[in-house]
């Protein structure tokens, strides 16, 4: 699961921490998925693939993030995150990659960084303390098996009116 929380890295960016996460239990691997960054994205409002969204740490407040840092453990891209109370820079903004039209709740999906392109992704390597026996998350280069996700819980939206006449009249 995708993870975060109030500790920051020691190294890089110095910004909060995102990690990944086994337990099904733990209310900091919450994140809503808003608008990508100066754009507005109505509740239940379908996710198109390829479409650019931010996605904020519900505990936190603060957006996932990549930049030119490199990771603390693989050296791959550091994935962080940035921001207060939702608002952050164009650096939050990720690409979902899917199958498809739409993000479908129970499809795996990938998010590539919009001004960086990297996947992010999570492999083997884990913290020791203060956080130990997490996984690091970071971004990779190319994509792999390392870089699916899939929603496990979470309030879902009903897709709107106007969704649902799109989807028996595709036709048109």
């Amino acid at each position: 699961r995708l993870h975060s929380h109030d500790v920051r890295y020691g190294s890089g960016s110095g910004q909060q921490s995102v990690t990944g996460v086994a337990a099904a239990d733990d209310g900091n691997s919450y994140w809503r998925v808003r608008g990508r960054t100066a754009a507005e994205c109505r509740r239940g409002t379908p996710v198109r693939c390829g479409q650019a969204i931010r996605l904020t740490h519900l505990g936190t407040g603060r957006n996932l993030h990549s930049h030119r840092f490199a990771s603390p453990l693989s050296g791959n891209q550091e994935v962080s995150a940035f921001g207060e109370a939702g608002e952050g820079d164009y650096l939050d903004d990720w690409t979902v990659v899917c199958s498809g039209t739409y993000w479908v709740r129970d499809d795996e999906v990938r998010f590539q960084h919009t001004s960086t392109d990297v996947f992010l992704s999570v492999t083997g390597e884990q913290y020791g303390r203060p956080i130990h026996g997490q996984k690091e998350v970071h971004g990779m280069a190319t994509s792999s098996q390392n870089n699916y996700w899939k929603v496990m819980e979470g309030i879902f939206m009903q897709p709107s009116e106007a969704f649902q006449v799109e989807q028996y009249h595709a036709e048109l």
